[in-house]
């Protein structure tokens, strides 16, 4: 657990934890040089990189769903803000001199501050700069790192975005899509200049997961090509050294699991522990992407049997990594002898007054905007339930969906096709109100820049679909009680890799092993015809194959907009001015047990 900001160097260099420095590697100040030879050390000094990662938009502790401060059961707080009071504190105590920050990724995406900033008042046309951008700038950042979520709204906009930076934005295994050179900077030396001391050199070296070549096809296809995160700091990190780093600091968007959510398709999506063992040179890793929180942890170096520190801070600056190096003159080089880390948490200090203040026109014209009411709803309409039960919230995102691929197959050879919809539960908190609806309602309830496809399977195909999706739910035997909170997200699947389906009837056995679950799949009350084709309305994300879905990535493509799919939601009520679960909601779908339903529909 993150501990509240104290003051005063945190010299417990992990060798305490585990008993001894031998066990780390780490060299205490007074044993031998490198390569076991016995030298003189005539000087020894610290420096503090602090990182934060997966900041997705938050500069305020505000959530523009609920319209209210951000709140969650662990009383976390975000936001830029918050973090920059955190940093002035950890320059205060460790001296601004003798201090580096740096950013992780995943900065473009995730509020409706960054949804406005890229379509509504887009600062590719306005010239406006981007408020991240601003922010960040005023808080002093040293390097940032591409995210998968910086190509969600194309390249333009990330182009400006880096144009708009004071510093560099880092990208490694990124390279043009013709002539396979960096299409970013690789990595930055930073120099940080010591009173009475030699100056030391950190190397920030930048990677990201490759799964943007998936995720984001649309917009990188043929313009960016995404190379392995081992082989490419295999690549960088002794050049880096050669260039005079005494320090290299990886900052990898990028988890420590090991795993990967698109298969073998592309190199290992979450490789920060890959990169630790198997690259020398590396003194720590800036990890994130899975947004965690490890406030410190070692990894064995293969190779040398050396120790590489490792950290990762919470999302939405909820946690800000702190890393302190000590390092020792050796015969005029600094080497580093030991390593820590720890975590500070955002929800102990107040908002940096200077940065609300950057932020707060942009923030108030996101505000305004969000609460504009665009029509009304007859009912109230939750995705509370929508994990594990039909709900007409859902059908409505279904039947936006299906119209709009029905209308784009007019007059083609495949209008008469019959459209299937997909939809996953993305946001527990959803809700669409009885009585006023407004932009805020719909960006709760559709909380990704997704765009419509519509793509070509067969009746089984669709069953093979729906089969992977039902993995999401816990096998239950028929007595056993059933626990709502427990039914789900078997394996780890989040919440957006279980898809429901409309325009077919089905049930969910989940009594049933994996593979077995889908029960009197029919179409138009009567079983589905495997070779019947379809047309199946989803988005970019699951047609690239996001989420390693079968079939879906290799069907043909009918329809493909680039309209996000949340906009179709508020146009469809700004045309329609009311939603009426009664003109959609059809309960398709349930699960059982042996027959029995598990849930009162």
């Amino acid at each position: 657990m993150s501990q509240p900001f104290t003051t005063g160097h945190r010299r417990v260099a992990a060798v305490v934890a585990v008993g001894c420095i031998a066990a780390l590697g780490l060299a205490p100040a007074a044993s031998a040089a490198p390569g076991g030879a016995k030298g003189p050390r005539d000087a020894t000094t610290t420096i503090t990189v602090m990182g934060t990662s997966d900041l997705h938009g938050y500069i305020e502790n505000w959530d523009y769903f609920t319209d209210a401060e951000y709140d969650d059961a662990a009383h976390n707080d975000v936001g830029l803000a918050k973090v920059s009071t955190l940093v002035n504190q950890v320059r205060a105590d460790r001296g601004e001199e003798s201090t580096l920050l740096i950013d992780n990724g995943d900065t473009l995406q995730g509020t409706a501050l960054t949804d406005y900033f890229a379509n509504v008042e887009p600062v590719t046309e306005t010239g406006e700069t981007h408020p991240m951008a601003a922010a960040m700038n005023a808080m002093g950042y040293d390097a940032t790192t591409l995210g998968n979520h910086e190509f969600n709204y194309g390249l333009p906009l990330l182009r400006t975005f880096e144009d708009q930076l004071d510093f560099p934005l880092l990208g490694a295994n990124v390279k043009d899509w013709t002539t396979g050179e960096d299409a970013f900077t690789p990595y930055v030396i930073k120099t940080v200049r010591l009173k009475g001391q030699k100056p030391v050199r950190v190397g920030i070296l930048g990677l990201t997961t490759p799964g943007s070549a998936i995720w984001d096809k649309n917009n990188v296809e043929d313009e960016l090509r995404f190379e392995g995160m081992v082989e490419q700091a295999r690549k960088y990190v002794p050049e880096m050294k050669s260039a005079g780093a005494d320090v290299v600091v990886v900052s990898s968007h990028s988890g420590p699991s090991g795993t990967s959510s698109y298969g073998d398709a592309l190199p290992v999506e979450n490789a920060s522990t890959l990169i630790a063992e198997q690259v020398p040179g590396i003194d720590a890793i800036l990890a994130g992407h899975e947004h965690q929180e490890i406030p410190e942890r070692f990894v064995t170096n293969q190779q040398t049997g050396e120790q590489v520190l490792l950290t990762e801070p919470k999302n939405w600056g909820m946690r800000l990594s702190v890393m302190d190096f000590e390092l020792t003159k050796v015969r005029g080089q600094w080497d580093v002898t030991s390593a820590d880390a720890e975590l500070l948490n955002t929800n102990t200090v107040p908002a940096d007054p200077a940065i609300s203040a950057i932020a707060a026109d942009q923030h108030r014209r996101t505000i305004d905007y969000v609460n504009t009411a665009i029509g009304s709803a007859t009912d109230t309409m939750s995705a509370a339930d929508a994990r594990f039960r039909d709900t007409a919230v859902m059908d409505f995102v279904n039947t936006v969906q299906a119209d709009a691929v029905d209308k784009a197959l007019d007059g083609t050879p495949d209008a008469d096709l019959p459209v299937l919809s997909i939809v996953a539960p993305f946001n527990r908190a959803a809700v669409i109100p009885e009585g006023p609806v407004t932009i805020r309602d719909m960006a709760g309830l559709y909380v990704f820049p997704n765009t419509l496809f519509g793509v070509e399977m067969t009746g089984a195909q669709v069953k093979d679909y729906l089969e992977y999706s039902a993995t999401y739910f816990n096998q239950t035997a028929p007595d056993a009680a059933v626990d709502p909170a427990t039914l789900t997200n078997a394996a780890g699947t989040p919440d957006y890799n279980y898809d429901m389906m409309s325009g077919v009837s089905y049930d969910i056995d989940i009594s049933k092993p994996v593979g077995q679950r889908i029960v009197g799949l029919s179409y138009n009350g009567a079983p589905i015809d495997p070779a019947q084709r379809f047309a199946v309305a989803t988005n970019n994300y699951r047609q690239s194959g996001g989420g390693n879905f079968p079939h879906i990535a290799t069907a043909p493509v009918l329809v493909n907009q680039t309209t996000e799919i949340r906009q179709l939601l508020i146009d469809y009520l700004t045309t329609e001015g009311t939603i009426d679960p009664a003109a959609f909601f059809e309960e398709n779908w349930k699960l059982t047990r042996n027959g029995e339903p598990v849930f009162d529909q």
